[in-house]
């Protein structure tokens, strides 16, 4: 007899793999019969589970960083996909599976990358070499859905001051607080004066972990939420600012001035014509990419006691791993520390008065 529907688990009863393996026998996929392997909770915003051996991975999100509805989260990182890949840094999308009962905010099944995590600062040529082809893509007659706004650094302002209204629910120390304000009023000023750097296809999140390294030394973008048309100093300071390389636990590095110099060089030999313009932009960048980070850190020290929602952004601790957490929670933490702060600081002078002075 035919099993009742009614007796039939729920999909909040089924783990993640069941639902998945669901979903794609309803799409008709033939990885359906695929083995599926969920991977390490290691991201804030998706899960992810290996397809057996077929080269696919899924990529479910647990939220959007952007704040978008689960059908637009998708669209959105189909763009990012299938626009960066095709600089050869990224991996390849396959499919998309729409939101519904058993994935409420559907999936993306992308290229499996075989690799290891980005080791510092050896692989540093490796990902400057990935940002530079990624910055180089030729820029499209239409670059909706992607954000392209008409004035990107006033753009990335009035993000950071979104972000920035969660300082006060912060516990953050004076001389932290004082040190973001003051960075704001920086950017204001900058944001005020007309000059602006080249605007390219950018990833925003190019923090090393999100690298994996091929076994024949190529580095692959991995994590495409958050792809822009923006400015390309945005992405070589999130891969190389102490927010960033102390980040992740497999690519943790202190980096000194003279290998955030090597990087940028590194990136400019490989970036052709675009590399002049955007060489006078690199400090006043890199501070505002800290800005971000750092408001990021308030946001989520502010919002992740929250219980989840279903829908748009969400940073409660409930959809990740507890060591994750505990991992996330100890950074931010340190990050937010004003010896840290000072430590920060006193680089962005020790990397201007240097850059000055290099070829």
């Amino acid at each position: 007899m035919p099993k009742n529907p009614a007796s039939a688990p729920g999909p909040s009863s089924l783990s993640l793999e069941q639902r998945l393996g669901l979903a794609l026998t309803a799409a008709g996929s033939p990885l359906a019969t695929s083995r599926l392997q969920r991977l390490p909770d290691t991201g804030l915003a998706h899960d992810h589970v290996r397809l057996g051996d077929s080269g696919w991975l899924a990529r479910v999100p647990k939220q959007s960083q952007l704040d978008l509805p689960a059908d637009l989260n998708l669209r959105y990182q189909q763009a990012c996909f299938e626009r960066a890949s095709v600089g050869g840094h990224a991996p390849r999308l396959q499919a998309v599976l729409p939101p519904d009962a058993l994935l409420p905010r559907g999936a993306l099944l992308v290229e499996h990358i075989a690799g290891r995590p980005a080791v510092l600062p050896q692989d540093l040529p490796a990902l400057a070499e990935a940002l530079a082809a990624l910055h180089t893509l030729p820029l499209p007659a239409h670059a909706a859905p992607l954000m392209a706004t008409p004035d990107p650094l006033a753009d990335l302002l009035a993000e950071i001051e979104r972000q920035a209204r969660h300082l006060p629910q912060a516990g953050l120390a004076e001389a932290t607080r004082s040190a973001i304000e003051a960075g704001l009023e920086r950017l204001r000023q900058r944001v005020a004066d007309p000059a602006r750097p080249p605007v390219t296809l950018v990833a925003f999140d190019a923090h090393p972990g999100n690298f994996l390294i091929r076994p024949e030394g190529q580095a692959v973008l991995v994590d495409l939420e958050k792809c822009r048309y923006s400015h390309p100093g945005l992405d070589l300071a999130h891969a190389t600012l102490y927010t960033s390389t102390t980040w992740d636990l497999r690519s943790h590095a202190v980096l000194t001035t003279e290998q955030e110099i090597g990087f940028l060089q590194a990136w400019a030999a490989r970036a052709g014509p675009l590399a002049p313009a955007c060489r006078p932009w690199h400090v006043p960048l890199r501070q505002a990419m800290w800005l971000w980070s750092m408001t990021w850190c308030a946001k989520w020290r502010a919002t992740s006691v929250r219980p989840p929602v279903s829908d748009g952004e969400d940073w409660s601790a409930q959809h990740s791993d507890p060591a994750l957490v505990a991992h996330v929670r100890e950074r931010v933490d340190h990050y937010l520390d004003p010896h840290t702060v000072q430590r920060v600081l006193d680089g962005f002078d020790a990397l201007q008065r240097a850059w000055e002075g290099s070829p």
